[in-house]
């Protein structure tokens, strides 16, 4: 794999020393894909909110998980409170990895059948934004919103240590499935289970 000179080295580092493309990772989740309940959603770092109290935005409240903000690969600004009160798929790839590339076509085909009832959000790292569009072009996949996360800060924030990962939030913003899914099989029934 060759190293990427787009991210401060440190996070590099650790990014590349622990992202395997093809790996499959050891992650958080059971055989069942379920989270652990020691694998809060509160970001990376950061302690959970012992009383459940988020940010309030226009009279829903807001995980703190999704209190943040990025810019997308065409470079508009996105506000992640706007995720809340809906399940949300996070999709973390990088532009380079033949896995991410064959998941595209599930992600997309997920991102249309359920358009209205949850958000797919793409976070692409690991590489230049002129790779992560090109990669989005490439795999048709500009129907719903990708993040250019060159730092690796959302990563950070989901403790994602891997690229051709998934993370499914539920309504409330818990994780309920973090892992890789070949193809991206298996997302459908995954989403099909959080709309119920």
């Amino acid at each position: 794999m060759r190293a990427r000179t787009a991210l401060p080295a440190s996070v590099a580092a650790v990014l590349l020393a622990l992202t395997g493309c093809g790996s499959s990772g050891s992650g958080t989740a059971d055989d069942a894909g379920t989270v652990s309940p020691s694998a809060s959603s509160s970001p990376a770092g950061q302690p959970a909110d012992p009383e459940g109290s988020g940010t309030e935005t226009g009279g829903s409240e807001v995980p703190e998980v999704l209190d943040f903000t990025a810019t997308t690969v065409d470079g508009r600004p996105f506000d992640a409170t706007t995720l809340a009160g809906k399940p949300t798929v996070l999709w973390f790839w990088a532009p380079w990895c033949p896995k991410c590339k064959a998941q595209a076509a599930e992600t997309a085909e997920v991102a249309a059948d359920h358009r209205d009832e949850v958000n797919v959000v793409g976070v692409a790292g690991l590489d230049s934004n002129t790779a992560m569009k090109g990669f989005v072009t490439d795999t048709g996949t500009g129907s719903f919103p990708h993040l250019s996360d060159e730092k690796g800060e959302v990563w950070k924030r989901f403790g994602v240590t891997e690229q051709s990962r998934y993370v499914l939030l539920d309504e409330t913003g818990e994780t309920v499935y973090e892992g890789v899914l070949p193809g991206g099989e298996g997302l459908a029934g995954k989403v099909a289970g959080l709309t119920g």
